[in-house]
């Protein structure tokens, strides 16, 4: 897939902080960025999405790249697995999250979040009350709250993403363990790249 609008030209002074910060320009800060206001809300809510602390981290970036592997947003997929390495995660079991259903890789609770992500990301959401309210035990109130509005964020970057032909940048080249493919799962409408 390639880009269906043209990358925004940006003020010098924005590209060299996000070099500085990531190595390369994210394409869907430069494709919002024909829309300033957009740009600037988005990036603030993301960042404040990420100053979140209820919630564990490396549930959140599962979260995160589960939504991406079933939307089929390769470059939320790329881009949380770099995050995964810069917040020292699990990178074997961070690579597998794609395939987290095949995969021993994860504890009960890790698979649980997963598969929260996926339920809230169907069209009809089909979360249970059952696997909320294993959850809500399990996490709290905050967390689950947090975890979800999280999620909520994954649905909306992805998507985002997916409709403008944004795709993977290479971030996880750093990572040095491959992302596992992706498989089909029930609801799912694509898999991850």
């Amino acid at each position: 897939m390639t880009l269906r609008i043209p990358k925004a030209e940006l003020p010098a002074e924005i590209r060299e902080s996000l070099l500085k910060q990531f190595g390369a320009v994210p394409e869907p800060f430069e494709v919002t960025a024909h829309n300033p206001k957009v740009a600037q809300d988005s990036t603030d809510l993301g960042s404040k999405v990420g100053q979140w602390d209820m919630a564990d981290e490396g549930l959140k970036i599962f979260a995160h790249m589960a939504v991406a592997a079933q939307v089929g947003c390769s470059w939320c997929l790329d881009i949380n697995y770099f995050q995964a390495l810069h917040k020292d995660l699990d990178l074997a079991k961070a690579s597998q999250v794609p395939r987290w259903r095949e995969s021993e890789a994860f504890t009960p609770l890790e698979r649980d979040v997963l598969e929260y992500a996926e339920a809230m990301t169907s069209t009809p959401p089909t979360v249970t009350d059952d696997l909320y309210a294993s959850l809500l035990d399990r996490l709290g109130p905050a967390a689950l709250v947090e975890l979800t509005a999280a999620i909520g964020f994954a649905n909306l970057s992805t998507r985002n993403n997916t409709a403008h032909g944004i795709t993977s940048q290479g971030f996880s080249d750093a990572c040095g363990i491959p992302l596992a493919a992706g498989t089909r799962t029930p609801g799912a409408t694509t898999t991850a790249p």
